[in-house]
Formats: C-alpha cells, structure tokens, sequence
C-alpha cells in the first residue's frame, strides 16, 4: 500500500534568511530558552524550526521510518506574506525552488505545493506558472493573508487562474484574527490546539456562505487538520443560515452542501473527529497528513486510520492523493 502524506512543511534556508531580513516586526525567528530555534508569529513562540524542515536527506529518513511513501510538501504559516511586493515575490520563488531541488533529488518521493505572493496578483500568477512549469501539483495558502480574508476582492485573479488549471489548495491555518488579543503566547499550545482550528474554520466557512465554491468549481480545496471547527459546527451553521433574515445570503444551497463538496486532511487525534470528516464529505475526500516535522504523534495518526474499514482505511492513506495528483 503506498502512504502519501499530503500535510507536511519543508522550509528552506534562502526562505529563512528572508524572514530574518524582512519579516519583522510580525514575523522573526531565534533561539529560545531550550536551546532551540523557533518561528515567531504575532507575538506568539510558534513552530520549532527543525532539521527535517530544511534537509532533504534527512526528510527522507524520516519518511522511511515513518513508513511514508511519497511527501507533498509545503511551507507553513506565515508563507511569503510579509515585506512587500517585491520581498513577497522574490521569497515565493526563492522558497518554490528550494522544492524544485527536493523533487529533483528524490523525483520518487517528493511532491510539493507552491507558495504564492497572493497579495500581488499580477506577481502570483506568473509565479503560479512558473511553478507549475517546474513541477508544483498545488498551491498552499493560508486561511486569511494580513488580515484579508480569501474572498477578498485582491485575490480573485489569483484564485480564477488556480481553477483554470483545476489545482488542489491546501488551506492551512495561520494565527487567527484577535491573536494578540487571545495571548496564545501564555500557553503557547493554544495557538496551535485551538486558535488554528478557529482559522481554518472561518476561512473555510466564509468561502462556503460567499458562494466561493461556486465561483470556482474546479478547484480542490484541502482543509488542514479535518477543516478545524468546520465538522463540528456543520448542522450549526446550516441552521443559522435557514432562519437569517437581516443578512441577504450570497448562496442558495445549504452551507453543508458545500462542506461536502471540499476535501480534509486526517490530521485529527480523536476517532470522533474522523467520523465527522467522512459522515460529512465521504472517505473519497479524506487524505493522510502528519504536520511532519511539526509537533505530532505519526503512530496515533495511522492507528486512528486503522480503526475505519479497511478500504477507507487505504483510500485514505494514499488511493485518494493518488487519483488527486496523479502519482
């Protein structure tokens, strides 16, 4: 059975040298009190910045005893999204070709989404392109971009050529709206457990009631870790949406309808939690992710997969992300 993993990051050196030079003051990088290395975001300590996340050779050896066949990779939160026009497009394509050599040196192992400067739309395009060209099967966004939310106006041509060329989008979390207020730097679990979550939710469910989905049908969109809060809420939102009457919907379809028709990641610790993924879009639209090398427990992750039935279990693991990108 081959094991795709289609939620793992992969960073690279010339991608943080960039973040160094520009991301301030919102985004920084350095060494804390463990000793190690970390990503800063909004205030909050965020991802440790691992080996695994810059050395291909030695992603592979993880791979390998993970059991995990092929990688799509792609970069986390914050993305390319800081420092200007310029900054944003030069660090997409800096970070877009430090993949390209990844997939090069291991062609049987490694796929990767592409980063795009979404703020500068003639810019993402031709970098969209340009990565396609070299090899990208996606594009990894986050759930909002400085404060826009995805729906924003700015990124429709962005978004209309990514449905030209019918691309899977890996929808990942970012540090959600209000979290400086939130404190998520007290914890700082909480900004991964809880505020990622609400991120993905919003972002996915704004999209559904904007009538996004039906903008863009060709389109595949992956929401990260089981699309956050979104099948939890499901029945919630369908039911504000029927009795609304101060707000004039952009949709006729119930929200869930569209919740349906999107995919999700089985990055999810609890067997309820993926019972709610495939009640609500079918163990067809359900595809293995690990969040690799970020905090994770890849064991528990397949024997959740292990408790559905054996041909869900091997659709998810990696049948669905080979019909979806082709492997």
């Amino acid at each position: 059975m081959t094991v795709v993993d289609i939620h793992t990051h992969m960073f690279g050196n010339s991608w943080l040298d960039m973040l160094h030079k520009h991301g301030g003051p919102t985004y920084s990088a350095g060494t804390m009190e463990d000793g190690r290395d970390y990503l800063v975001e909004k205030g909050a300590t965020a991802c440790a910045l691992e080996k695994e996340a810059f050395d291909y050779d030695a992603r592979i050896v993880a791979m390998n005893q993970h059991g995990i066949d092929v990688s799509v990779v792609s970069l986390t939160s914050p993305n390319v999204y800081w420092g200007g026009e310029e900054v944003s497009a030069k660090t997409a394509q800096l970070a877009n070709d430090e993949m390209v050599a990844g997939q090069i040196a291991y062609p049987d192992r490694i796929r990767w989404f592409a980063s795009l400067p979404f703020e500068y739309p003639d810019k993402a395009i031709a970098e969209l392109n340009r990565a396609l060209e070299k090899g990208a099967v996606g594009v990894m966004v986050t759930a909002s971009i400085n404060g826009k939310h995805l729906i924003d106006p700015l990124f429709k041509p962005v978004w209309a050529e990514i449905n030209k060329h019918a691309l899977p989008v890996l929808v990942h979390p970012t540090a959600p709206f209000g979290a400086k207020e939130a404190e998520f730097g007290i914890e700082r679990i909480l900004m991964p457990g809880v505020g990622f979550m609400f991120d993905t939710a919003i972002g996915i469910a704004r999209m559904a009631v904007d009538g996004f989905f039906e903008r863009f049908q060709d389109l595949k969109v992956i929401a990260s870790h089981g699309g956050g809060y979104i099948p939890y809420v499901n029945g919630r939102v369908d039911m504000f949406f029927q009795v609304e009457t101060l707000v004039k919907m952009k949709i006729d379809k119930l929200p869930s309808e569209y919740f349906s028709c999107i995919y999700y990641d089985a990055v999810l610790y609890d067997p309820g939690a993926l019972s709610l993924c495939i009640d609500i879009a079918g163990p067809e639209k359900v595809l293995f992710g690990t969040d690799f090398p970020m905090p994770c427990d890849i064991p528990k992750l397949y024997d959740l997969i292990a408790t559905r039935p054996a041909d869900e279990a091997k659709a998810i693991k990696g049948g669905n992300a080979i019909k979806m990108f082709g492997l």
